[in-house]
């Protein structure tokens, strides 16, 4: 009875964390337990690097001289509670050993436990002496604070803008852990010699990449990143990059970084004047090899080049099947035309991501939508204010209209694309009164072969707009640039939200 009542005891002061280690000897055999974990260390004892959890030999090399620190989540089901990643994702983090230590970014929440685990058995005891916070997304950032509890002599280094943003995430001062730097700032490190650059909306305003010139190595932030857990392989040379990834780097691309394209551009120029040799973004596998061949997509989706020109995306919007079938008409017709790239959609059941990704493949989109509500079928709308947003442009499109009393929805979603930069449109607007008969058909028939026509002229490379005279001004916080007479004085930047006091004159 006073065994049992003791057991009570203890079970409910462990429990309220009151249990003293002295009262925990008195319980026999469950002190054996509190005095040592399975690998052998002392319980209660600090963390030195070696007590497991998660386990400390998840570490991988990248080169003789960089580890792999991160992590993946395979049971997330939704990035940034958005996009669908039924592959999960990386979080990706590196530790540089040399006669100085510098890591590089921090990881999610979800997997700090691994990291802190990973960053330990790498140091195997060595002090850190610096920590390059690269990008402040909490998916890299979040760890900051406790990286800098746990290593309180490693320096912190990180651009301006990320400084006022590590003061909105946590309550200390970058300025007493660290300093701020600049565009082509150097650090050495002994036998690697670092250089920052900066990447303003690629795709924060405070995103900047670090260049490691002794072995060519670009840590890329959040660009040349995709979806996708890693599972083993940590290099994309290991893996058939091309059928298991691609499309989960595009729709990355596209949803995350898609509408700041002239930014990416920027950063590209940079990127050509130094020699690579290996990527190390913070999503998805590392770049050793055929990097010309990632550049290139790069150069096309951020240009806004459609990436197969010979590609034809059908998108639906349809309640009761008539537009579906007319959808369905015209995929066909471009089939006998010879088309070979042909991809059908309904907006109702395809995620938008999805959809903005095909959207930046495809050369030519046809939009067939209902007519809802005298507007535009709710999720088609949806989509082509998504498309707006991510800055698309450069594509042909074709467009059905159906409407059993009054079709409206051709000349509104005409309305829409018609806001975004180089959208052309084939043939004239196809109207479906309710399901389709023998005159809208002969025209859903015409539309598709106006469409196959105007394949053999595929632009390839967004138009180039005639010389403008007037002045430009620059945002020195993202590098939009604004064009006119004058820069107005209540003028906002459209990408970043600065104020007019932030442009400077370039010409």
């Amino acid at each position: 009875m006073n065994e049992e009542l003791s057991r009570r005891t203890f079970l409910k002061a462990a429990a309220a964390g009151t249990m003293t280690l002295a009262a925990m000897n008195a319980m026999g055999g469950l002190a054996a337990a509190a005095e040592s974990s399975e690998d052998g260390q002392q319980a209660g004892a600090s963390f030195d690097g070696k007590a497991k959890f998660s386990g400390v030999h998840n570490i991988r090399m990248v080169n003789d001289d960089l580890v792999y620190l991160g992590a993946s989540d395979r049971r997330l089901a939704l990035f940034e509670n958005v996009y669908p990643i039924p592959r999960g994702v990386s979080y990706n983090s590196y530790l540089l050993l040399d006669e100085q230590t510098v890591l590089f970014d921090t990881v999610d929440r979800s997997v700090s436990g691994q990291f802190f685990e990973n960053l330990a058995f790498a140091l195997d005891g060595r002090k850190l002496d610096y920590f390059v916070v690269q990008h402040m997304e909490p998916d890299h950032c979040s760890a900051i604070s406790e990286v800098l509890q746990r290593y309180p002599e490693a320096k912190l280094l990180c651009s301006e803008p990320a400084a006022k943003m590590i003061n909105q995430f946590f309550s200390f001062d970058v300025a007493t852990r660290g300093t701020t730097v600049t565009e082509g700032a150097e650090l050495s490190t002994g036998k690697h010699k670092l250089t920052f650059l900066m990447a303003p909306m690629v795709h924060w305003p405070e995103v900047m990449m670090t260049y490691d010139a002794t072995d060519g190595t670009l840590f890329s932030a959040d660009a040349f990143g995709t979806f996708g857990a890693l599972n083993g392989n940590l290099f994309a040379d290991e893996v058939n990059f091309e059928t298991e990834w691609l499309a989960d780097a595009r729709r990355y691309y596209t949803n995350i970084v898609g509408k700041y394209g002239p930014q990416v551009q920027a950063v590209l120029a940079k990127a050509a004047a130094v020699d690579i040799k290996t990527i190390c973004p913070l999503h998805g596998p590392v770049w050793r090899e055929n990097l010309g061949w990632i550049l290139e997509k790069y150069d096309l989706w951020s240009s806004y080049t459609p990436e197969e020109p010979g590609a034809v995306m059908v998108v639906y919007g349809s309640v009761y099947g008539g537009t579906e079938s007319a959808a369905n008409v015209i995929a066909g017709k471009l089939s006998e035309g010879g088309v070979r790239n042909v991809v059908v959609y309904d907006v109702s059941k395809t995620h938008v991501s999805e959809l903005i990704a095909e959207a930046f493949r495809c050369s030519h989109i046809v939009l067939a939508s209902i007519t809802y509500n005298m507007g535009i079928f709710t999720p088609m709308k949806n989509f082509l204010l998504d498309l707006q947003a991510h800055n698309l442009q450069n594509r042909s499109f074709a467009l059905v209209e159906n409407g059993s009393w009054s079709p409206a929805s051709g000349n509104l979603m005409k309305e829409i694309l018609s806001q975004m930069p180089d959208m052309r449109q084939i043939g004239d607007t196809v109207t479906v009164l309710s399901t389709t008969n023998d005159e809208s058909f002969d025209k859903l028939c015409s539309l598709a072969n106006a469409v196959v026509e105007s394949l053999a002229g595929t632009p390839v490379a967004a138009e180039e707009k005639p010389a403008s005279a007037t002045a430009q001004w620059r945002c020195k916080v993202c590098g939009y640039v604004y064009e006119g007479a004058e820069l107005p004085a209540d003028y906002t930047c459209p990408v970043c939200g600065v104020g007019a006091d932030m442009f400077e004159k370039i010409s």
